[in-house]
């Protein structure tokens, strides 16, 4: 063997040694567990195990169109522990009482596929971003009827794809069950569904808030104080045009559970709320006629801490430990409110200082003032609400909705002779307020016959209608108030002898009342309405319309416009106003009116002699409410302690609060 091929072959063999020992010496030394406690080296950490499939065991999210998911989820949660104890699942848990059976099982299973995401060959499947976007459109009102903000993790764009990202629906199956259901039922023609059970004040606040959300382009609602426990005095409010009074358009409104423990009428406007909403959305013409043309406002509850004072009595009378049975007295309990007062009778007395005028020959029985002494004695917020309410909005016709009798009374309630309890006292509008009181009774299925069972006073051939004084005599009453004090027609209506009826008996109530109700709504369309404008064709606010032989007046509003309630048959109208010419009409209302007569009026300037504006009342006079500042406070935002506005927490809140978790802050509105 050459000596050259040696060499180079110990060469080779040198070299490849002292790679072997580079090697070997660069190697990091093995780490023992001593020397990493001692900090001389770090154990590495085994390479993490990639996610699989596991079995879906989540108990609300066990209807899911299939059976295997993954941890992590899309909202991170590591594990299954994890995401039952934070609030996403509670909120899932819970949805179907929040929302009132609405929107469920939809939203719940929407959630379950962010909270238990479909898996497939140990990857996860995302949801629909156009399933979500669905969703989100036809239930987001049922989130803001119980101010809750829409869930986070509900967030189409952020936890949802689209179908070119390879998405699935998690609603498939459910639609799919739904339309097998639609088929085996009979086609019929739609109709409105309402649960005919009693409401709690958070359920009734919820139902509202709900309807008005549902059909939101008609309907809106607004709180007009809070009462003496701080809960808000809630209206439903339907127009073609919600929150704004359109020219020529009508107001009319219904109060409710003035008396905490006369309960019918509180749910009675509560469904009437939900089937307007519903008739109107379904094509209803006479529900969209009556909404298109007239601005209607609901109050259920004006006396809403009563009601839980009486609601609590029939619940004690229905426990099982009760041997007595459910028996109710209901003729106390609730009836005042917190502070104890009975708000028919806290309104200011005009009727007696209109009676003490009577005798004088300008003497007015409309729009009279609030005497500075009301205001010493004791005004409820409910009352005090009531009334800032009234003076606010241009009512035509109004009724209060009681219980403990089968009748219709109207004003006046304060009889004319102070000692005499039952003594007919006729307002100057006598003829009209029995047609309204015929309007309703009329229409009811048993209030205007005869024949009808009474519940203790005789209203023997009065045809379920009676002058309030002449039933029985008090002062303070909210009827007359609202007719002299304002130009708002305000009729009582006492539902039946049961003031706090048996729950079953509440759709046969409905029926009874519905056609009554929507008439009664009908009626304010009757008589006259118009424009009083000046030369240059802008409206007059504060004008006179007087009516011969009727002393009461009523005014015009922001624009000019006023409405009349009149009887068929020929009237002589004036209009006047400070500075201008008195303008008189001749007109005919005919027998069974189907809409007010239009009856416009322009007034040219002029100097007028003082004697001639005796009728009119000084504007800073009747402007005087509530002169010493007292009960501004009742509709006042309360304050922190930094002077900051305090926000109440809806009252859902404590379904969460209470769960020991960090609070779910993102279901705030505005937080």
């Amino acid at each position: 063997m050459p000596m050259g091929y040696k060499r180079m072959k110990m060469n080779s063999l040198v070299f490849a040694i002292n790679v072997l020992a580079t090697v070997v010496w660069c190697a990091p030394p093995r780490c023992e567990p001593e020397d990493e406690i001692l900090g001389r080296c770090k154990i590495e950490a085994p390479a993490p195990e990639k996610p699989k499939c596991t079995e879906l065991v989540l108990g609300y999210c066990d209807d899911m169109p299939y059976e295997r998911t993954m941890f992590p989820n899309i909202l991170d949660h590591r594990n299954r522990q994890e995401a039952e104890t934070g609030a996403e699942y509670l909120l899932l848990s819970v949805v179907h009482s929040l929302l009132n059976g609405e929107c469920t099982p939809d939203i719940r299973m929407l959630g379950c596929s962010v909270l238990a995401p479909r898996c497939e060959d140990d990857v996860i499947v995302k949801p629909c971003r156009s399933t979500c976007e669905a969703v989100r459109k036809s239930c987001a009102h049922a989130f803001e009827a119980i101010e809750m903000a829409w869930p986070y993790f509900l967030d189409c764009d952020r936890f949802f794809v689209s179908d070119q990202e390879g998405c699935y629906d998690p609603l498939a199956a459910l639609r799919a069950r739904q339309e097998v259901a639609l088929t085996s039922i009979s086609p019929e023609e739609p109709s409105t569904i309402i649960q005919f059970t009693y409401h709690t004040n958070a359920q009734m606040f919820s139902i509202l808030k709900k309807t008005a959300a549902k059909c939101s382009h008609i309907s809106r609602t607004y709180s007009i104080g809070r009462s003496v426990e701080g809960k808000d005095l809630l209206v439903i409010e339907f127009s073609d045009n919600p929150g704004q009074h359109d020219l020529l358009e009508p107001e009319i409104k219904y109060i409710a559970n003035m008396h905490g423990n006369e309960v019918l009428g509180r749910q009675l406007l509560i469904y009437l709320a939900q089937y307007l909403c519903s008739e109107y959305l379904l094509g209803n013409e006479r529900i969209q006629t009556l909404i298109n043309t007239t601005r209607i406002h609901m109050l259920p509850s004006m006396n809403p801490d009563g009601y839980e004072l009486a609601a609590a009595e029939v619940e004690d009378s229905n426990d099982p430990e009760n041997q007595e049975g459910p028996v109710y007295n209901g003729w106390t309990s609730g009836r005042a409110n917190a502070q104890n007062i009975d708000l028919n009778r806290n309104f200011p007395d005009l009727t007696s200082i209109a009676y003490s005028r009577r005798r004088n020959k300008h003497y007015r029985t409309d729009h009279i003032p609030i005497p500075d002494s009301y205001w010493f004695g004791k005004v409820a917020p409910e009352t005090y609400a009531v009334m800032k309410w009234i003076r606010s909005i241009p009512f035509v016709q109004s009724a209060s909705l009681h219980g403990g009798e089968l009748v219709v009374s109207y004003p006046y309630d304060f009889s004319k002779h102070p000692h005499e309890e039952k003594m007919f006292s006729p307002t100057p509008d006598e003829q009209v307020f029995k047609q309204l009181a015929r309007t309703y009774a009329d229409a009811h299925a048993t209030m205007a016959d005869n024949n009808t069972d009474r519940c203790g006073a005789s209203f023997a051939g009065k045809g379920g209608i009676i002058n309030g004084a002449q039933w029985y005599s008090f002062a303070g009453g909210m009827s007359d108030f609202n007719y002299l004090h304002t130009n708002c027609f305000e009729i009582t209506v006492e539902l039946g002898c049961d003031k706090f009826p048996a729950e079953e008996e509440l759709y046969t109530e409905w029926k009874r009342n519905k056609e009554s109700l929507l008439s009664f709504m009908e009626s304010v369309h009757r008589g006259i309405k118009g424009i009083v404008k000046d030369e240059d064709g802008n409206g007059i606010k504060g004008a006179v319309i007087s009516v011969r032989g009727i002393r009461h007046d009523i005014t015009t509003g922001e624009d000019g416009d006023y409405w009349r309630l009149l009887n068929s048959g020929v009237h002589i109208l004036s209009a006047t106003a400070p500075g201008y010419t008195k303008v008189m009409k001749k007109v005919y209302l005919p027998p069974q009116m189907q809409k007010a007569g239009r009856v416009d009026f322009m007034l040219k300037k002029a100097i007028r002699e003082p004697d001639d504006d005796h009728h009119f009342l000084p504007m800073d006079t009747y402007e005087r409410f509530d002169p010493y500042n007292q009960f501004e406070r009742y509709s006042l935002s309360e304050l922190g302690e930094n002077g900051e506005e305090r926000q109440e927490k809806p009252w859902w809140w404590a379904y969460f609060s209470q769960s020991g978790n960090s609070a779910p802050t993102w279901l705030l509105r505005n937080y």
